[in-house]
């Protein structure tokens, strides 16, 4: 395995993405924060700041999953789509490298989309002199990345097996669920049937516990979880994008071109 390769196709991954959409997204979620800083004050006048900070950090999610799902499920029918998997495969590169370098470059874009958007969050805040807990926020957006990072792994798996579309759908119902099994990990424990406990249990156990990744509520509070949680929630997320990774270069070098 060559890390040039990999390095070479996520660095064009990254180039085309950053070209064709980066900016815009950037530019619509200038829009959204902006038109957040002058509207709520009218709407909501006694919890603007906290509204302002809600929407500023959740926009950020919401972008960041429309690019993971999106361009994430693209990225390897893409090349099928257009038949440039032959030129790929015909030479020295691996199937492994072309998943991780796939991985890789998205993650990339990840990281830049959501690096510009925490700083343009936290200009607009200033200019509106709305108080932030920085830190509290950094370490938030951190994590919203790597949850994005996870799904980007999530959406390439699904990519790898089917269309671009139904990729999308599996990624997003991922994220749905992922956000919500620990709710019915909770919601299990309490019922009196050992059947349910075990399903949820079950469910709990094969769907990526996205929950630990999600510090916005408490962040726009300048509240985190202890280092230790954040570092065990941090090695949760990395192994679990790691097993998604295996299971796809699994399956695409099964694939036959």
């Amino acid at each position: 395995m060559s890390l040039n390769r990999i390095f070479a196709i996520a660095s064009n991954v990254l180039r085309e993405t950053i070209r064709d959409q980066i900016l815009y997204l950037s530019l619509v979620y200038s829009v959204v924060l902006v038109a957040a800083v002058v509207l709520l004050p009218q709407l909501a006048a006694s919890a603007e700041n906290k509204i302002m900070l809600d929407v500023g950090v959740a926009a950020i999610e919401v972008i960041g999953l429309i690019v993971a799902v999106f361009i994430g499920t693209n990225l390897v029918n893409k090349e099928i789509e257009k038949r440039t998997i032959f030129v790929l495969v015909a030479k020295p590169v691996s199937r492994s490298e072309f998943i991780l370098g796939k991985h890789l470059g998205i993650s990339a874009v990840l990281a830049v989309l959501v690096s510009l958007m925490s700083a343009i969050f936290t200009i607009v805040m200033a200019i509106a002199k709305v108080k932030i807990p920085v830190t509290a926020i950094l370490i938030s957006n951190f994590f919203t990345f790597w949850q994005l990072m996870l799904l980007g792994s999530i959406a390439i798996l699904f990519g790898t097996f089917t269309s671009s579309l139904i990729a999308a759908l599996l990624t997003f119902a991922t994220y749905l669920a992922g956000n919500s099994s620990k709710d019915l990990l909770a919601l299990g424990e309490i019922s009196t049937s050992e059947s349910i406990k075990n399903i949820t249990r079950s469910i709990y156990l094969l769907l990526p516990d996205l929950s630990r990744a999600n510090l916005k509520n408490e962040a726009v509070y300048g509240i985190l979880p202890s280092v230790a949680d954040l570092f065990n929630n941090g090695v949760y997320i990395l192994a679990y994008a790691l097993l998604m990774l295996s299971i796809a270069i699994l399956l695409f070098s099964n694939r036959q071109f």
